[in-house]
C-alpha cells in the first residue's frame, strides 16, 4: 500500500478516513506499506502510525519510508520542506519518521527523488543509509524515483537492496523493462509503483491524470483501447493494471496508493481476479504495433 493518499495536503483526505484505510489494509493482510515524510508533510506517516498502534495483535508489516526531503517546523508552527541529501539530514529524517510512525525501526529507506541531486545523494544520503543498515537501524537501502535514467545511475554506482520506480512498468509505459532485468542480474528487488499512471489506468475518461498531469487525448485513446481489450476478456482495467507488473518474474512487489477502505477492498479484489494469458498476449501485440 502506498500511503501518499492518506494525507490531507494535496490529497484532501481526512485523518479518520486515512487511519481507517490503513487499518483496513492491515486487516486484509497487506504486508508492505510505503510512506514518506513528504506525503502531507508528515501526515501520512502519523496516520499510518496510528493504525499500526491500534492493531498490535496483527503481524507487523514491512514498512518503507524515504529520505531526501527534510521537514522542519518554523517558529510560527508551519512546516517547511526542502531537498537535503546530506549525510546528517538523512539521519535526522529517519529519526523524525520513526517518531511519527511510532516505531523503533523501519525495514526500507528509499533515497527520495534525487533526480536533480544525484551527486549529493550518492555522497550524502546513500552512505548515511548504508551506515544505518550496518548498525541494524534499517533493514535495506533503496531508491525511490519515477525516472529510469536516475534508477540506472544508482544501480550502477550504489549497492542497493531494492528500488521503487513509479509509473515505468505499466500497461501504458514499459520503459523500465531493461532496468528490471538489470536489477535481477544484480540481485536488487524491483518494486513497481504507480501502476495506474496517476489514474488513467483506473478510470480512462476525460479529466483523468497521466504521470502527475492531465492525460492527453492520445493517452486517453490508448487507455480506452486497453480497457476495451480487457472487457472482451472479462477482466476489469483495474485488475489488469494491478496484475500486469507481476507477469514479470523479476518484479518483487506492486505498490498501490489507497485513500479509503473501499479502495483497499477494490484493489485487493482486483489483485486476486483471474487474468487469462490470452489477454497479456493481446496487450503485448498492441504494444508492439504502437
Amino acid at each position: 500500500m502506498g500511503t501518499a493518499p492518506l494525507a490531507t495536503i494535496f490529497w484532501g483526505n481526512d485523518a479518520e478516513t486515512a487511519v481507517r484505510t490503513a487499518a483496513r489494509a492491515l486487516e486484509r493482510g497487506v504486508g508492505f506499506f510505503d510512506t514518506a515524510p513528504f506525503y502531507g508533510l508528515g501526515e501520512a506517516e502519523r496516520r499510518l502510525g496510528r493504525a499500526l498502534a491500534a492493531a498490535p495483535e496483527l503481524p507487523r508489516p514491512v514498512i518503507a519510508t524515504k529520505a531526501g526531503r527534510l521537514l522542519t517546523r518554523e517558529p510560527d508552527g508551519s512546516v517547511d520542506v526542502r531537498f537535503d541529501f546530506g549525510y546528517d539530514a538523512a539521519r535526522r529524517s529517519l529519526e523524525s519518521s520513526l517518531e511519527r510512525l511510532g516505531v523503533d525501526r523501519v525495514d526500507i529507506v528509499h533515497i527520495h527523488d534525487p533526480d536533480d541531486h544525484i551527486h549529493e545523494a550518492l555522497e550524502g544520503t546513500y552512505p548515511a543509509l548504508v551506515d544505518l543498515r550496518d548498525q541494524g537501524m534499517i533493514g535495506a537501502v533503496s531508491l525511490g524515483t519515477n525516472s529510469v535514467a536516475t534508477a540506472a545511475v544508482f544501480l550502477e554506482r550504489a549497492d542497493l537492496d531494492c528500488m521503487l520506480v513509479a509509473g515505468r512498468y505499466t500497461m501504458l509505459d514499459r520503459s523500465a523493462a531493461e532496468l528490471i532485468d538489470a536489477c535481477a542480474r544484480r540481485g536488487v528487488a524491483y518494486l513497481a509503483a504507480g501502476v495506474f499512471n496517476s489514474g488513467v489506468l483506473a478510470r480512462p475518461r476525460s479529466g483523468s491524470w497521466y504521470d502527475y498531469g492531465p492525460a492527453s487525448d492520445e493517452t486517453l485513446a490508448r487507455a480506452a483501447a486497453i480497457d476495451d481489450t480487457c472487457r472482451r476478456h472479462g477482466v476489469s482495467l483495474r485488475a489488469a493494471a494491478v496484475n500486469f507488473p507481476l507477469t514479470n518474474p523479476n518484479v518483487t512487489a506492486v505498490v498501490v496508493g489507497m485513500a479509503a477502505p473501499a479502495e483497499v477492498d477494490e484493489n485487493l479484489d482486483a489483485l486476486g481476479a483471474p487474468v487469462p494469458d490470452e489477454l497479456w498476449r493481446e496487450l503485448q501485440g498492441m504494444e508492439l504495433q504502437a
